[in-house]
């Protein structure tokens, strides 16, 4: 008759065990990476023309062009077509700072 209990109680300790894994799983792995793909998101669907911006593959360029889901970028080398969300917030935030309007204002003192 001791058997049945100590079972259930085994299986009762195994069932709260994989579920303060999971706890801990949700908020240290699948909750910080759903924020930053919001994040990234929001970012793009604010991208507008004249902005400096990094892709993810590491091409630098400035927006001369944006529809919905494609942005024509000007490169050194000349002009690109990219998908949206090939562009990546947190490698232009590392090089051009978190707003980089300023940017812009350069371009117009050069071209005066």
């Amino acid at each position: 008759m001791i058997y049945p209990l100590l079972q259930i109680n085994s299986i009762s300790n195994n069932l709260w065990m994989f579920a303060i894994i999971f706890i801990i799983f949700y908020f240290f792995m699948i909750r910080p990476q759903v924020r930053k793909q919001k994040n990234e998101k929001i970012f793009q669907d604010n991208l507008q023309k004249g902005r400096y911006i990094v892709t993810n593959s590491g091409i630098h360029g400035k927006i001369l062009d944006i529809t919905n889901n494609i942005c024509i970028l000007e490169t050194i080398s000349g002009k690109i077509k990219f998908e949206k969300n090939v562009i990546s917030k947190e490698l232009t935030q590392i090089r051009y700072g978190s707003n980089n309007f300023y940017l812009e204002k350069k371009d117009k003192k050069k071209q005066k």
